[in-house]
């Protein structure tokens, strides 16, 4: 199957965040591109940010998405058919093309590709942009699309792609395994899925949260204890008992992260996966750096071999994030962003019925 065109709903207007309908012409189809035809995709706190032109605003119209689940309809021709077959179901989240030739690449890191191309709000070498899972099809490089485990259905796996991966990976590049004391700073979107991921390891888990109230649903979620910055006894009490900690909150300050920092015991590994906003900075006293032995690392998504491996074990652990599903318009898209904004989702948002939307 092939198409000229691709159905969409984006914004058309920086002015006006009001989601309408285009159409626009993908990028050709290479001989290692694979066409998806999309059933699903999470809404991520990156579309927001995208929208709002956080990110810069490079062109119009622009369909944002990539927490995608489909089925493949199209290949090229160099696809390895060992690989894909039409009518498999497979995921796309972040990345959708590298150069495929520098260090990174050949080395297995391509989230890390300096050329690498966004799965929307980018821009191939051709010059054509990229559009992201708010349409009815998407064309990838096929190194970028991952099979779903039959044993993971596509409403869980449609926000592990991308919010699922940006928690799974650090813990896994910090070794986290059975008895690892891990917490995690902000319970949100991915910090609920970084919890499950980190308990699905056998790791022991502390949920570390602004205030008192989400200590019931840190618990249901599997995390072991609990701790609000609220609370007199922090940060003192709480001082050398963590491992690893996975920041995942959005807003910080420079008291608030020496602060929960301070929850490591020596050689602890503190990790961001989210950034504060445009133009803010954050400054780290070396010295507490050095008397702590502590590292302060970042992390990007993941490489194609990581995604593979966070797949199989969140089929394999039956992981299922906390989602809201939406039949795909432009009032419930409009709806969706308005209580992303608000904070009023528990905790992501996932987009279905696209037959419905766009037709077969």
């Amino acid at each position: 199957m092939s198409f000229e065109e691709i159905e969409a709903i984006g914004i058309c207007d920086w002015n006006k965040l009001e989601p309408k309908r285009f159409t626009y012409k993908p990028q050709y189809l290479r001989p290692y591109d694979v066409d998806v035809k999309i059933i699903a995709c999470g809404i991520c706190g990156s579309d927001i940010h995208c929208i709002k032109g956080h990110y810069g605003k490079p062109f119009l119209p622009l369909a944002v998405g990539h927490e995608i689940v489909g089925y493949i309809v199209g290949m090229g021709a160099e696809v390895d058919k060992k690989k894909f077959a039409i009518g498999d179901r497979v995921g796309v989240g972040p990345e959708c093309d590298s150069c495929g030739k520098c260090w990174r690449c050949e080395h297995g890191i391509e989230n890390n590709c300096e050329q690498m191309v966004t799965t929307f709000h980018g821009t191939y070498p051709s010059g054509v942009h990229s559009q992201g899972g708010y349409a009815n099809y998407v064309r990838v490089n096929n190194k970028f699309a991952f099979r779903i485990p039959d044993d993971l259905d596509t409403i869980s796996a449609a926000p592990l792609m991308c919010g699922g991966i940006t928690g799974y990976r650090p813990l896994l590049t910090a070794g986290v395994k059975k008895g690892t004391k891990v917490g995690v700073s902000g319970i949100g979107g991915i910090g609920h899925m970084t919890i499950l991921f980190a308990k699905a390891l056998g790791a022991e888990v502390t949920a570390i949260s602004r205030n008192d109230k989400k200590r019931e649903i840190a618990k249901k979620l599997g995390a072991d204890h609990y701790v609000s910055m609220e609370d007199a006894k922090f940060p003192s009490e709480f001082k050398n008992s963590l491992d690893v900690i996975v920041n995942t909150a959005s807003s910080f300050s420079e008291g608030r992260v020496k602060s929960v920092m301070s929850m490591m015991r020596p050689y602890g590994k503190f990790i961001f996966v989210t950034a504060p906003g445009a133009g803010q900075k954050l400054e780290l006293d070396p010295g507490f750096m050095i008397l702590g032995s502590y590292s302060v690392s970042g992390s990007a998504a993941g490489s194609p071999e990581e995604i593979d491996g966070m797949l199989q074990l969140a089929a394999a652990k039956q992981i299922k994030p906390w989602v809201e599903t939406l039949d795909i318009n432009e009032k419930n898209v409009t709806q969706a962003w308005k209580r992303m904004e608000e904070g009023d989702v528990r905790f992501r948002f996932v987009l279905t019925g696209y037959d419905k939307c766009f037709g077969n």
